[in-house]
């Protein structure tokens, strides 16, 4: 697909250890995506301490996660100040450690440490909330860019502890992922509430972690600016169209993987991007809880999240020159839009479906195909691994139709 630069994931400042400067946490998100930066950050999501420990009690063995409904002080827009301040607890600071090799100033060899380990140090930090508690260990949900690339994760807790984090699961299309801490140190847990029953203008608020950990359960105050908004956005795992929830709430470098909270102190998204562009004030986004929830139950069961697996390399059609869409592809002059089949995994479904290098996808069933994003947004969210579906392609200039059956990616 195009690249839009005006939306970029948010980096995180980056940190300066003994071997200089660290990369970034971030690193599959920190690109630009159209003359801006759209970015993930953080907010706490809000519930009542009581309520959150019986429930997350009760639920400790199952990976269901319950909505709470709407209630009617969220529809007053009541009170946010004590909904804040019931689970500002439940916002964490996370922390991404990455090994750093340290070099040798005499030769070009790396030097050896004490116990011939690299040392550890932060790479980035992000926000994260906690979502259950159980007996035994509780649940984080953050971004997947905050996590990504890390050979540790830490929790910084709102009493400044620092306390070792296993990462559960994680999916970059979706930019989520799921730590688990051990409960001892859980003293509060947030709710998720229901975003497909937000209003434009209702009241809502991010907390989280800007620009570090120092400013720790920072909050900001906005309202709902949009919703079902759909931002272009560059994954380790591909293209994609991230659904969100469009705030003027701020969020800054750091709130990444934190909620953005109702009036009733419900967490209804999970704070992730941004407009950084000169000019350009208020345009932050939230991934929408009734999105979020069931990544975050496959993940906490699963570890991933399983889709179809075709075996292919895609590139968008409108990201080719005149030249080669006519030239190579020989495309009629009216197809102007789908995506390139540019490489064919030997064994995989689509050879066996009969793809090749350079068919151009422009239907998957009666779905038209604009792009790569497209592609993969209707196997991902509409087909399932098992199913047969249709798709319309262009080879040698020519229109046929070829039937797939769609696979899960093999270890």
């Amino acid at each position: 697909m195009e690249t839009n630069e005006r939306y970029s994931y948010n980096p995180q400042p980056e940190k300066k250890g003994k071997g200089g400067l660290i990369k970034t946490a971030a690193a599959s998100f920190a690109g630009m995506l159209a003359g801006g930066t759209l970015m993930f950050y953080a907010a706490p999501g809000l519930l009542d301490n009581d309520a959150a420990t019986a429930e997350t009690k009760a639920a400790d063995s199952s990976n269901e996660i319950t909505v709470q409904p709407a209630s009617t002080a969220s529809l007053a827009q009541t009170d946010l100040v004590s909904a804040i301040d019931a689970i500002d607890e439940a916002v964490v600071g996370v922390v991404n450690l990455q090994e750093q090799e340290q070099f040798n100033p005499f030769g070009s060899q790396p030097m050896e440490t004490a116990n011939e380990a690299a040392e550890e140090t932060e790479a980035g930090t992000g926000s994260g909330v906690i979502f259950k508690k159980g007996e035994e260990v509780s649940y984080i949900v953050t971004n997947n860019h905050v996590v990504e690339g890390a050979d540790t994760v830490e929790v910084a807790l709102a009493s400044g502890e620092r306390v070792d984090a296993e990462v559960v699961g994680t999916d970059a299309l979706t930019d989520l992922a799921v730590l688990k801490i051990s409960s001892d140190h859980v003293t509060e847990v947030a709710d998720f509430g229901d975003s497909s029953v937000l209003k434009l203008g209702e009241q809502v608020a991010a907390i989280g972690n800007p620009l570090g950990l120092d400013l720790s359960s920072s909050v900001t105050e906005g309202i709902v600016s949009g919703v079902d908004r759909s931002v272009p956005v560059t994954t380790s795992a591909g293209e994609w169209e991230l659904n969100v929830i469009q705030t003027d709430a701020a969020i800054n470098p750091g709130n990444s993987g934190g909620a953005l909270i109702n009036a009733a102190g419900q967490v209804v998204g999970i704070n992730s991007l941004k407009i950084a562009e000169d000019g350009v004030e208020g345009l932050g986004f939230a991934i929408p809880t009734e999105d979020a929830i069931p990544v975050i139950e496959e993940l906490m069961e699963k570890g991933e999240v399983e889709r179809p697996y075709l075996g292919v390399g895609l590139e968008d059609v409108s990201a080719l020159s005149r030249q080669i869409v006519q030239g190579q592809l020989n495309l009629p002059e009216t197809v102007t839009a789908g995506t390139v089949i540019s490489q064919v995994e030997t064994g995989s479904a689509a050879a066996e479906a009969g793809f090749k290098a350079g068919d151009v996808v422009v239907k998957v069933d009666d779905t038209e195909i604009a792009g790569t994003a497209d592609f993969r947004k209707y196997l991902y969210n509409e087909a399932e691994i098992g199913q047969k579906v249709k798709m319309t392609i262009y080879r040698d200039g020519q229109q046929q139709t070829i039937s797939i059956t769609l696979a899960a990616q093999s270890e």
